[in-house]
């Protein structure tokens, strides 16, 4: 697995912990916190999806997605944080 993988590997496996602390927190909280929480969802949702076409992507097309998901990891994980700071 190339190097940008395993990064990337360990991106998601932190934001899903991440994600996995504040659902419960975000049902909680306030009606703008349940706003912010389905925004970000809806985020998860498509770097889950796109996660799973570089499995179907050619070497260099891969790289291309990988970043494009790096900078999407990046983006969920100031929206949890984001999240986090309001509980």
């Amino acid at each position: 697995m190339s190097e940008l993988a395993n990064k990337l590997k360990e991106d998601l496996e932190s934001l899903r912990k991440l994600r996995d602390e504040l659902r419960v927190k975000a049902n909680l909280g306030t009606k703008e916190i349940r706003d912010l929480w389905q925004e970000t969802e809806t985020k998860w949702r498509d770097l889950e999806s796109k996660r799973q076409e570089i499995g179907k992507a050619t070497t260099e097309a891969a790289r291309d997605v990988s970043v494009a998901l790096g900078n999407l990891a990046k983006s969920l994980r100031d929206a949890y944080t984001h999240i986090r700071s309001k509980l």
